[in-house]
């Protein structure tokens, strides 16, 4: 195995795995499907392994694609940190960003790679705080970006990135959603989740009390799956171990809640540019929460689901 390996097939080979299918792929490498197919048997015939093994349909990524994939992405890495290295064009420097820790468990990793992978020379600075703390950040420029929900009062998204079905949630394992007065885990008193859900069980009339207080998502999950109390949360902060409470349960259906950037007034540059697009191709393209990771990988293009309702348990 003298001859080194071609990067464009590893690149290829990567878009595979991230994509889903090799229909996705083509489109994200810009190339026919048929010319990614014969990339990938150049690659297996290169290394004498297979990749993928094909069920029908359908193609599922072997052990040993699995183990050429960590080797692909530090590759690939490299070589466009290398290059950056070289670019007197290559943007470096450091963008201070802000996300509550709702959010960053679900998006802060797609966030982060697909930037820095673009971006190797610029630092992100990055705090978790609730919304409205980042909002006021933002507005004393303590922060370049933030991504903020619209549960605090006041909100004015400057873009809209992303909207979440917002959800009563219990778990999966305990009837506490069953008691005559529901206990609840909530955040703070200004969150407009916790008063949107407040005010859906006053139209039903269903009696409940507030247990637990908290901006933090950690202290409200941890809540949940205890068995300790029901809460309201988007989409996207669904656990394994939660359960989704709906109308076949008596609970009413909640509005969708916003998620958007606010972006300071003196942050203009390419780099804050950058990271708010990478931000919006990340939120864009992401599953939702509810949707467990494929065992298999379809060979066709299926719709993305945006939306889940009825009954539903957060994928273990």
């Amino acid at each position: 195995m003298s001859t080194p390996l071609d990067l464009d097939h590893l690149r290829t080979f990567v878009a595979i795995v991230d994509a889903g299918s090799f229909t996705r792929a083509a489109e994200d490498v810009f190339k026919t499907q048929s010319a990614v197919s014969m990339q990938m048997r150049r690659l297996e015939d290169r290394l004498g392994a297979t990749l993928f093994e094909r069920t029908g349909r359908t193609i599922r990524i072997t052990d040993d694609g699995s183990r050429l994939l960590a080797y692909a992405r530090r590759m690939l890495a490299l070589s466009q940190e290398t290059l950056s290295a070289f670019d007197e064009e290559a943007m470096q420097g450091h963008v201070r960003i802000g996300l509550p820790d709702d959010y960053a468990e679900r998006f802060l990793p797609e966030i982060l790679a697909r930037f820095s992978r673009s971006n190797p020379l610029v630092e992100l600075q990055i705090a978790c705080e609730p919304s409205s703390n980042l909002a006021e950040h933002i507005d004393k420029g303590r922060l370049d970006v933030a991504l903020v929900s619209d549960c605090f009062p006041g909100a004015t998204l400057s873009e809209v990135v992303r909207r979440e079905p917002l959800h009563f949630v219990t778990s999966a394992s305990h009837d506490v959603h069953n008691e005559a007065v529901l206990p609840l885990a909530l955040g703070r008193p200004d969150c407009v989740w916790r008063t949107e859900g407040c005010k859906a069980l006053d139209r039903i009339g269903r009696r409940y009390k507030v247990l637990f207080t908290s901006w933090s998502a950690q202290i409200v999950t941890s809540a949940v799956l205890s068995g300790l109390a029901v809460s309201v949360l988007p989409e996207c902060a669904l656990r394994p171990g939660m359960r989704v409470l709906g109308e076949f349960d008596d609970f009413p259906v909640l509005q969708d809640t916003e998620i958007g950037v606010l972006r300071s007034r003196n942050a203009d540059g390419p780099v804050v540019s950058a990271l708010v697009e990478h931000i919006r191709d990340s939120l864009a393209n992401l599953p939702p929460a509810t949707q467990a990771a494929p065992t298999h990988l379809p060979e066709t293009r299926t719709p993305r689901p945006q939306r889940v309702r009825g009954a539903m348990v957060a994928a273990q």
